[in-house]
């Protein structure tokens, strides 16, 4: 989260899940008049990772629903395991990694579960039990993911999460880091 782009209300913000798996999924129901989502609503797109998408596009800066925007709601929290412009502002969680295609922490939420972000102490949980979310990780599935030749084939087997710089496993771990010296 950039603090500075968020808004100081969303810092410490605790509200309902709603989750698109996708793209194209948010896209096609994210202004739909009859969606279920309030100002407090926690958006959750999944499937913008390294892997998922493939590639990591800049997805992460999710779009408002306009009936939100019409009743004056200007920012809501947003996480994503995509990633987003420096220029875009909002309350937006990026980089979630590990990404939910390969079975990270986005892949375990569900609408409706509860989050929780409090940016001052550096934490963002769901609320629930470590036995529900061990129930769900073991009935988790891999999406499936196009078959892919040439370099998308390559990058999807070779990628490393965002945490780890998005590189490929091979052009890593080669060389210790050179330490800067002073002269």
């Amino acid at each position: 989260i950039k603090p500075s782009a968020a808004s100081p209300h969303l810092l410490k913000h605790r509200g309902r899940a709603l989750v698109f798996d996708s793209i194209a999924e948010m896209n096609a129901t994210i202004h739909a008049p009859d969606l279920d989502v309030d100002a407090d609503t926690v958006l959750v797109l999944r499937g913008g990772g390294p892997i998922g998408a493939p590639g990591m596009p800049e997805w992460g800066n999710l779009p408002i629903p306009k009936k939100l925007l019409a009743a004056g709601v200007r920012d809501m929290l947003r996480i994503s395991d995509a990633r987003m412009s420096g220029t875009h502002y909002g309350t937006c969680v990026l980089h979630v990694a590990p990404e939910s295609a390969v079975g990270g922490p986005l892949a375990l939420i569900r609408t409706g579960d509860i989050i929780e972000l409090d940016v001052a102490a550096g934490s963002i949980n769901v609320l629930l039990s470590d036995e529900e979310l061990a129930q769900r990780r073991s009935h988790w599935q891999a999406p499936p993911l196009p078959r892919q030749r040439g370099y998308i084939r390559l990058y999807v087997e070779h990628v490393s999460q965002a945490d780890k710089g998005c590189d490929f496993d091979f052009l890593t771990g080669f060389e210790p880091p050179v330490e800067p010296s002073i002269f």
